[in-house]
């Protein structure tokens, strides 16, 4: 993002509403731990309408910032996310978890979580795997550090008037379906 000029007011920190796709080689659920293997260098973010942004952050970058605060001093640490966890097998089966993420640990291509699993398990998921991680507010700080929305989120939400997205009463996990 390029400014001419001097700003009359300092612009505010403005909060997108993103979600994140992490993808590995494969991945294993062993007790409480969850271990990805061969993690991209690189995870997907992309944010709701109205922004309708995507791009890609540094892996070593989003687990460096893991308890870095937002609004109203919610972190991961504080409030872990939810997550899905989908493991490919090589005879075409998809065996699927959910769990809490805690405690990241990136050593090279090995992400290692502590997590609490709610259901289902990756027994016999042997091929490639995604992780699909819970809402969280990316601040625009972050969109100046790499390619992430590559500064064109916080743009067009504050073109349209929309620093903040709230999530309905229906309709998205976890709320019940609206009738």
């Amino acid at each position: 993002m390029k400014t001419i000029g001097t700003p009359s007011t300092p612009a505010k920190p403005e909060v997108i509403p993103s979600l994140i796709v992490l993808n590995s080689r494969g991945a294993t659920l062993q007790g409480d731990v969850l271990t990805l293997i061969g993690v991209s260098p690189n995870s997907i973010i992309f944010a709701d309408r109205p922004v309708r942004a995507a791009g890609h952050e540094l892996t070593a970058n989003l687990i460096a910032d893991w308890g870095a605060s937002t609004p109203g001093n919610d972190s991961f640490v504080k409030d872990p996310p939810n997550a899905t966890v989908s493991v490919l097998g090589k005879d075409g089966s998809v065996k699927d978890a959910v769990v809490v993420l805690k405690n990241p640990k990136l050593d090279g291509d090995k992400l290692t979580f502590n997590v609490q699993t709610l259901e289902g398990d990756l027994n016999g998921g042997d091929g490639p795997a995604s992780i699909f991680v819970d809402i969280f507010g990316v601040w625009r700080r972050a969109a100046f550090r790499g390619a992430m929305y590559a500064g064109a989120a916080a743009g067009v939400a504050a073109a349209y008037g929309a620093p903040y997205y709230a999530r309905p009463a229906c309709g998205y996990y976890p709320y019940p379906p609206c009738y």
